[in-house]
């Protein structure tokens, strides 16, 4: 049951880590490329791997590595593990208002596509709070994918 449980954790993690800066590298060059119907498509395929990838995949991931630490025996004030689950909350407060970012930005860029007009300033201010978010949020997620390998003292 362990493996089975360690292996769902380790591809959610891909899946959340991968769906994440995959969709985060989309939607950054989409932004640069000065085409509003790409920047609207790609805003609403952005939004859509959240809810179908990501979010399942962040509900896997505690779920599983609870269980794991459980059966493994470690407490959960075991450094490598406290430290992976506040990273994990503190990326999650930060991927929450970027999923409320993402969704006004789609709907503003769908609406500048289907009128023909440039994207409001609106748009690039939720962009640059999207991708100032962002950063910290993947750094973090890194930290965890090393604290799940390495398993310091």
């Amino acid at each position: 049951m362990y493996l089975l449980l360690k292996t769902i954790h380790i591809l959610s993690s891909v899946v959340l880590v991968g769906t994440g800066f995959g969709t985060a590298y989309y939607l950054f060059f989409a932004n640069r490329s000065g085409q509003v119907v790409a920047q609207a498509e790609v805003a609403r395929l952005v939004v859509r791997a959240d809810w179908w990838f990501t979010t399942p995949a962040i509900i896997v991931q505690p779920l599983t590595g609870l269980a794991m630490a459980h059966m493994a025996g470690w407490p959960l004030a075991t450094p490598w593990i406290a430290w992976s689950l506040a990273l994990y909350v503190m990326t999650g407060a930060l991927w929450l208002p970027v999923v409320v970012l993402q969704v006004r930005m789609a709907r503003m860029a769908a609406a500048a596509a289907r009128s023909g007009e440039a994207l409001p300033t609106a748009y690039w201010r939720c962009a640059r709070w999207w991708e100032a978010l962002g950063y910290p949020a993947f750094a973090a997620m890194l930290v965890v994918f090393w604290l799940m390998v390495s398993k310091p003292g």
